[in-house]
């Protein structure tokens, strides 16, 4: 098994809690031989060689795999929409899994969803970001196929480079800023060196997951209970990244607050992002009915979920988004 991420990055921590976890279960069934991103293969080959079964794993964050399906996108991340409960809640009680594994399963692969982090810290820049109007012309490093259009539409040029690339564009100018992940990832590529600004909230990734691709015939020569045993080291894994990865963003937003200006987004400046990823969301899904169909379960899931989590605020699991309407998105489901 290798990944996406190299030993510099913290969220490689997330894929050594799985594939510790999982040695440990299956004890004595199997034994997983895990190698840092660019071991094996490049991290851009990684789909392609779990695909092919040139390794049986790999794992990922789904968003990069979006050229192949646009699908794998809300996969992985949402702009303004899903946060971290929301991804959690749908993949293990409202169908989510199952969507995984439908998407994957087109490429021969099984996907166990085991990490999933908060909101994104937000664009690390060099001149300040306050409002939408600050966004106008600049060239930023962004992932994601509806933040690319969502950038777009708010004035702003989406720039695609792997994690690795983003410190030496920042430190050279080739780039007027960049966003890559929570404070604690961003904090562990040293954007704090080469940037004097943050703007936050990260509006355009609300939540992301992360999780292993395991080729199909590597996953059917294992016995029903290994099979068991890594879904349960998965789901553990699961609620413990929320847990790590909240209390690592939080040490690292004191630190960032020390070295860096921090600002933020008013309210009715989100409120307009709100508008904007809607029709965005809307608009990706209906050009591909395998986006559509995700998109259109993850709405379901926030209407329903919506009843109690509005009832019971504000004792609840976060806020109930202002998201795309689900007829519209049914509509291009049929």
């Amino acid at each position: 098994m290798t990944t996406t991420w190299p030993s510099s990055l913290e969220l490689i921590e997330t894929d050594r809690h799985f594939v510790d976890l999982a040695n440990k279960l299956t004890a004595g069934e199997l034994t997983i031989e895990f190698f840092e991103g660019g071991a094996i293969v490049p991290a851009g080959e990684v789909f392609g060689a779990v695909e092919s079964g040139t390794i049986e794993a790999g794992a990922d964050w789904p968003g990069y795999w979006a050229g192949r399906d646009a699908a794998f996108s809300p996969l992985a991340t949402t702009p303004s929409l899903f946060n971290a409960v929301d991804y959690v809640n749908w993949i293990q009680q409202w169908g989510g899994a199952d969507l995984y594994n439908e998407i994957y399963g087109n490429y021969g692969m099984v996907y166990l969803p085991y990490g999933v982090t908060n909101n994104e810290s937000g664009f690390r820049t060099n001149e300040p970001i306050v409002s939408l109007d600050d966004l106008q012309g600049k060239r930023l490093r962004l992932s994601g196929l509806e933040q690319g259009k969502l950038l777009e539409r708010l004035g702003g040029n989406q720039v695609s480079m792997a994690g690795g690339e983003i410190y030496q564009a920042l430190e050279r100018g080739v780039i007027d800023g960049a966003e890559f992940s929570t404070p604690n990832v961003d904090w562990s590529g040293g954007f704090q060196q080469v940037t004097q600004y943050w703007a936050t909230p990260g509006w355009h990734q609300s939540a992301s997951v992360f999780g292993v691709m395991i080729n199909r015939s590597a996953w059917d020569a294992l016995s029903p209970e290994t099979q068991e045993k890594l879904q349960i080291a998965a789901d553990a894994t699961l609620v413990w990244s929320l847990a790590f990865t909240e209390k690592r963003a939080t040490e690292a937003y004191a630190k960032f607050d020390e070295a860096v200006e921090i600002n933020r987004y008013d309210d009715e400046t989100l409120a307009r992002v709100q508008e904007m990823a809607n029709e965005v969301i809307v608009e990706t899904a209906c050009a591909n009915p395998n986006s559509a169909k995700v998109y259109l379960s993850m709405v379901e899931y926030l209407d329903d979920y919506a009843q109690w989590r509005d009832a019971s605020a504000p004792f609840n699991l976060g806020r109930t988004p202002d998201g795309p309407d689900a007829e519209a998105l049914r509509e291009c489901v049929q």
